[in-house]
């Protein structure tokens, strides 16, 4: 549900979705997508409010070990792709989407956060 919240949000906000949920051997790409000025691999994390497990917040689940393999994903992404495959877009960027949900599958809060890692 909350990778749908983020394509969503990334369509109304102009990007181009490329690809949802990647899979690599080490992991799964969330949404790639494309801006005007770069090519953005987007990890997204929900949480259900008021919950209480795991860590605070959405994007307080993004640590070191999820980043490194996000870049490991998105190189395998990129490996898959021939240049003329590929948009024309010469920055790469990782962006997190933090999407916190109501016990009853409403959109509490969406967090965008560019070039986050």
């Amino acid at each position: 549900m909350g990778e749908s919240l983020a394509e969503r949000h990334l369509l109304a906000a102009g990007y181009s979705v490329l690809e949802r949920n990647f899979r690599t051997r080490y992991g799964e790409l969330d949404l790639v997508a494309c801006s005007e000025h770069a090519l953005v691999f987007c990890e997204v994390k929900t949480r259900v409010a008021g919950s209480r497990s795991g860590p605070p917040g959405p994007l307080d689940a993004i640590g070191p070990k999820k980043r490194r393999r996000l870049r490991l994903m998105a190189a395998q992404w990129l490996a898959a792709r021939a240049s003329g495959e590929r948009p024309p877009q010469d920055t790469l960027r990782f962006d997190a989407i933090g999407v916190t949900i109501t016990p009853g599958g409403l959109l509490a809060n969406l967090e965008h956060v560019e070039d986050a890692f």
